[in-house]
């Protein structure tokens, strides 16, 4: 049997759920300055994967490139630092 306080717990939760579920957190809902960036984003990535361009690159993919060569303080650093410290600017 629960207690009275393991219940509460229990309605708190369910309570919480639901009101995540309300927001709907997803792409569909961001602003639509935002979601045309994030299009862009990965139009350009996808661009550069077919023909092999050296362009301009993400964060996410200088973050990488910078985890595999073990640079320090990779992850408080933003896209410019990162291209800056892998040489590529």
């Amino acid at each position: 049997m629960a207690t009275q306080k393991q219940r509460q717990a229990a309605r708190r939760n369910v309570r919480k759920a639901v009101d995540a579920a309300k927001k709907k957190r997803t792409i569909a809902n961001l602003p639509k300055k935002t979601r045309s960036a994030l299009g862009q984003q990965g139009a350009a990535v996808a661009r550069r994967q077919r023909t092999g361009g050296r362009g301009p690159k993400t964060r996410q993919e200088l973050y990488d490139e910078a985890k595999r060569r073990g640079i320090p303080g990779r992850s408080k650093m933003g896209r410019d630092e990162l291209a800056r410290a892998l040489g590529e600017r």
